[in-house]
C-alpha cells in the first residue's frame, strides 16, 4: 500500500516535467528547422521590405459592363501571377480587391518599370502550329506506343487532351491512342462517342525528332531559328520568362512547356493561325455522355471559326510533331493536341486526363484571351528600403514601450509571480519569431506593419491569461486555503475563462482574416497566431511553472514579496474543521 502511494505521488510530482520537458522539445525542434531552412529571420512585407505596389482598375468594352465579374477578376490574378513569377519575382503578391481592383505588390529588387508594364497589358493568346518539340533535357518527346497505349506522358501540358468540334470531329494529343487505325474514319455529324480518336498506331517516322530540320515541309525553321532552339533551356526558369521574347504574332517563334509528369519541353512553334480573340468562351464541362470525364470546351468566333477550320485542315494532313497545334498563353505552351481532320464546327472540345482543377485553369487561360476587359494603372506607390526600415524600427519601438508597461505592472503588482509571467511572455515570443521565419519560406507569410500591429496587441491578450490565473489562485488564498492547493483549484476556472476569452480573439481574428484582403489579413493571421500559441505557453509552460514554484518556500510561505502574502491579500483565518462538543462525564450515583 505504501509502495502504491508513493507512486502515485512520484508521477504527479513528474506531471509539470512532463508539460515544461514538452514545450522545451517543441522550440529546440522548431528552431533548430529554423536554421536548417536557412530562413533565421521572418520575411519581410512590402511596406518593411520596400517595393512597388501597383493599383489596377477593370474597364469594360463598350457595352460589356458585365463583364467585371469574379470569375474574369480571378482570371486576370491568375494570369497576372504567371506573368510576375516569370520575372523571377517570387514574394509578389496579387490579389483583387473590391468588385474592379486588383492590387500586385512586387518588393525590392524587381525592375518596377517592367513589372508594370507585364501585368497592366492584356494578356496574348495565340494557337501556333508545331514545327518541333522535344524534352529540354534532350531527346524525343514522349508519343503512343504501337499498342495505342501511352509510353510515357504524352507532350503538351494535360496528357490526353483532344480537341473535338460541334461535328463531332476531333484533335488529340497523342495519349489516348487506339489500336485500330482504322477506326478513326469518321464523317461530320455523327456522335461524339463516335468521333474521330487519338492518332493511333503511329509509325516510327512520325517520332518527334530532337533535330527540328527532321520534320522535314515547308516550315522548317531557318537556321537562326534553328540555333535558337538548340540552346534553348526550358528547365530554367529565367530562360523561360524570356523565350520567344519579341517575336510578333506573324513570326515563327520558339517557346516552352510543361508535359503532365511536370517535365519541361522546348517548341519551335509557327506564325500565330487564330488568336485569342478568336475565343468566344471556354468552359470546364464535366462530360458524362461519352465517359470523357472533365473537358474544356470552347467556342469561337466567326472569324476565329474560319480560321481554326482552315489551321485543323493544314495539320491533318503533317506528321507528328507538324499535326500538333500549341496553345500558348504570354509565350507559354499550355497545351498541344494534334489533330487529324479539319475541325470546321466553331465549337470544340479538349479532352483528356483532366480534374476539375486542371479544366478549370486551362479554360480560365483560354477565357482570358477573349476577355472584354482591360485594365488601367489607377495608382502606383513606391516605398524604398529605408522608409520600410524606419517603419519597421518604429513598430519594434512600440512593442518595445507596451512590453515595458506591461512588464513594469507585473512587477509592480504581482511581484515574485511577475518573472513567471516574464518567463511565459519570452516563451510566447520565441515561439512567435521562429513559427513566423518559418511560415516565410513554406506559405508566403510575409511580416508587414500592421502584422506588427497584431503581434503587439497580443502582448496584452498574453498577459490578461497570466492575470486571470494568477486572480484565481490569489482568491483562493483570500479564502483561507494554502498555495499549493489554490494553484489546483484555481486552474479549472481559469482554465475555462482563458478558452473562452481566447477563442472570442481567435474567431474575430478568423473573421477578420476572411472578409479582409491586403495588408490587414496580415494582421488578422498575426493576431489569430499568437492567440493560439497563448492558450498553448499557459497550458504547458505557465501552469506547470506555478505548481513548482508553489513547492518553494519562497512562494509556499506567503512571503511578503512573492505577491501571494496572505496578509497583504485580507485572507482569512485558515479552513479548521469544527469539532464535535465531548459528551458530559457520567457521575455515579450515590
Amino acid at each position: 500500500m505504501a509502495a502504491l502511494k508513493k507512486g502515485r505521488n512520484a508521477s504527479a510530482t513528474s506531471k509539470p516535467w512532463r508539460s515544461l520537458a514538452l514545450i522545451l522539445i517543441a522550440i529546440v525542434a522548431l528552431t533548430g528547422g529554423m536554421f536548417a531552412s536557412g530562413h533565421t529571420t521572418p520575411r519581410l512585407g512590402i511596406d518593411l521590405a520596400g517595393g512597388t505596389s501597383i493599383t489596377l482598375a477593370a474597364v469594360p468594352e463598350a457595352g460589356q459592363e458585365s463583364a467585371i465579374n469574379k470569375t474574369n477578376m480571378d482570371t486576370a490574378v491568375s494570369i497576372m501571377e504567371r506573368r510576375v513569377n516569370g520575372l523571377g519575382v517570387s514574394e509578389a503578391e496579387v490579389q483583387t480587391q473590391g468588385d474592379r481592383n486588383i492590387i500586385v505588390n512586387i518588393p525590392k529588387g524587381t525592375n518596377s518599370k517592367q513589372a508594370r508594364e507585364q501585368v497592366g497589358t492584356t494578356a496574348k493568346l495565340y494557337f501556333r502550329p508545331v514545327i518541333a518539340t522535344e524534352l529540354a533535357g534532350g531527346g524525343a518527346a514522349p508519343q503512343p506506343s504501337a499498342t495505342g497505349e501511352p509510353s510515357a506522358a504524352p507532350s503538351g501540358d494535360k496528357a490526353g487532351d483532344k480537341a473535338t468540334d460541334g461535328a463531332s470531329q476531333e484533335a488529340t494529343d497523342g495519349s489516348s491512342a487506339s489500336a485500330d487505325p482504322s477506326a478513326s474514319a469518321t464523317t461530320q455529324g455523327r456522335a461524339v462517342t463516335d468521333a474521330l480518336k487519338a492518332d493511333e498506331s503511329p509509325s516510327p517516322t512520325d517520332k518527334a525528332s530532337p533535330s527540328p530540320s527532321a520534320t522535314g515541309g515547308a516550315s522548317d525553321p531557318d537556321a537562326k531559328l534553328q540555333a535558337e532552339y538548340a540552346k534553348l533551356d526550358c528547365t530554367k526558369e529565367s530562360v523561360r520568362a524570356t523565350a520567344g521574347d519579341g517575336a510578333k504574332a506573324t513570326e515563327s517563334t520558339v517557346a516552352c512547356g510543361q508535359n503532365s509528369e511536370g517535365q519541361w519541353q522546348k517548341y519551335i512553334l509557327g506564325p500565330a493561325a487564330v488568336d485569342g480573340t478568336d475565343v468566344d468562351e471556354a468552359d470546364a464541362v464535366l462530360n458524362t455522355t461519352s465517359g470523357a470525364g472533365w473537358t474544356v470546351t470552347m467556342k469561337f468566333t466567326g472569324e476565329g471559326s474560319k480560321k481554326f477550320a482552315d489551321i485543323t485542315g493544314q495539320l491533318a494532313q503533317k506528321q507528328s510533331p507538324q499535326n500538333q497545334f500549341a496553345i500558348v498563353l504570354d509565350g507559354e505552351v499550355v497545351s498541344d493536341p494534334y489533330v487529324r481532320q479539319a475541325l470546321t464546327g466553331g465549337n470544340a472540345e479538349i479532352s483528356g486526363n483532366f480534374n476539375q482543377q486542371s479544366a478549370q485553369e486551362l479554360a480560365n487561360m483560354l477565357s482570358y484571351g477573349a476577355l472584354p476587359l482591360t485594365f488601367r494603372e489607377d495608382s502606383v506607390t513606391t516605398v524604398t528600403a529605408a522608409l520600410g526600415g524606419e517603419q519597421l524600427q518604429a513598430g519594434l519601438i512600440a512593442g518595445a514601450i507596451g512590453l515595458a508597461l506591461v512588464i513594469l505592472y507585473l512587477l509592480f503588482y504581482y511581484r515574485g509571480l511577475s518573472f513567471i509571467a516574464i518567463a511565459s511572455l519570452m516563451v510566447s515570443a520565441a515561439l512567435t519569431y521562429v513559427i513566423m521565419a518559418l511560415l516565410g519560406p513554406t506559405i508566403g507569410f510575409a511580416l508587414n506593419l500592421p502584422a506588427v500591429c497584431g503581434a503587439i496587441v497580443a502582448i496584452g491578450i498574453t498577459a490578461d491569461s497570466f492575470i486571470v490565473y494568477f486572480e484565481r489562485v490569489r482568491d483562493e488564498i483570500r479564502e483561507g486555503r494554502s498555495l499549493r492547493p489554490s494553484v489546483e483549484r484555481a486552474w479549472p476556472r481559469a482554465r475555462r475563462t482563458i478558452l473562452v476569452s481566447d477563442f472570442v480573439s481567435f474567431l474575430a481574428a478568423a473573421v477578420l482574416f476572411v472578409v479582409t484582403v491586403g495588408k490587414v489579413q496580415g494582421f488578422a493571421f498575426t493576431l489569430g497566431l499568437t492567440t493560439v500559441l497563448d492558450v498553448v505557453v499557459v497550458f504547458l509552460f505557465t501552469k506547470p511553472l506555478l505548481t513548482l514554484m508553489a513547492r518553494r518556500r519562497f512562494f509556499a510561505s506567503g512571503h511578503k514579496w512573492s505577491g501571494l502574502d496572505p496578509k497583504a491579500l485580507g485572507a482569512k483565518p485558515p479552513l479548521r474543521r469544527t469539532r464535535r462538543p465531548s459528551a458530559p462525564a457520567q457521575t455515579k450515583e450515590a
